[in-house]
């Protein structure tokens, strides 16, 4: 069975066929899966989402570039809500230089990443960290509140394969999803080959990102096999090994699925 780490199911595009879709997981050997908050909107969703399905948990974070959800009353729900059983991580957090040039919003997005670094710290969760054109930045800013001791995974890795080693040293996972699939993602094939494989998470990012066969149509975790596929190719081992493999390490970071 397969743990979906990272998923968007309170997208709209989604409004169509969500309980459907969501209904034939298991049947597709879909175990458990995370969606994931993106902004304040996106977590409320997520909550009533982890109360419709059993197998569904929530992250509850804001993206950096939906920051301008966040005040201290917002960052008081995150708290608080945070805490019911099925919140099992805080995110998705961190930041996006891609979308965002301006100085003055990145030193935001670097306060209200930090800031949500330390919630995850306080309610000892796990993190799901997004950072895109932010590599240098991200680095530093974990090293500055010892990110070491706040466990997380570093979600649709899209940097160097040696970056990717400094971050397992730091004792964190990396996400991996239908990217690897692409002919011209060498950088993730190169991590997905060498990364340890018990530092390797499984994840869609859906309703974005679906792997080949199924690129540019909308995502979804009944495509996760393609991503188990390719990644047990790079490393020459089987299917199944990969499968069990992020799953239990999945398992393993995100402690209160367990429980």
């Amino acid at each position: 069975m397969i743990f979906e780490s990272h998923a968007h199911y309170d997208d709209k595009q989604f409004d169509p066929d969500r309980e459907e879709l969501l209904s034939s997981m298991e049947e597709h050997g879909i175990e458990r899966i995370i969606n994931v908050g993106s902004d304040f909107a996106s977590c409320k969703h997520t909550l009533e989402l982890t109360k419709q399905y059993a197998f569904v948990y929530g992250a509850l974070g804001i993206h950096p570039s939906d920051i301008a959800d966040l005040n201290e009353e917002t960052y008081e729900w995150l708290r608080e809500n945070a805490r019911l059983p099925k919140v099992v991580a805080i995110g998705e957090i961190g930041l996006d230089y891609y979308w965002e040039k301006e100085p003055e919003v990145q030193s935001r997005q670097r306060y209200w990443f930090c800031r949500q670094m330390e919630l995850a710290r306080e309610l000892a969760l796990p993190v799901i960290i997004h950072s895109r054109d932010a590599a240098e930045d991200t680095m530093q800013l974990m090293k500055g509140i010892h990110a070491e001791q706040i466990p997380g995974v570093i979600h649709c890795f899209s940097y160097s394969p040696e970056l990717a080693q400094e971050y397992v040293k730091m004792g964190y996972y990396i996400g991996i999803g239908g990217v690897v699939t692409f002919k011209n993602s060498r950088k993730l094939k190169e991590t997905a080959a060498n990364v340890p494989l018990e530092r390797i998470l499984l994840e869609t990012d859906c309703p974005y990102l679906a792997p080949e066969p199924n690129r540019g149509k909308r995502n979804s975790s009944l495509n996760l096999p393609y991503v188990a596929k390719e990644i047990a190719a790079l490393r020459g081992i089987t299917e199944e090994e990969v499968i069990e493999t992020t799953r239990k390490n999945a398992l393993r970071l995100f402690a209160k699925v367990g429980i």
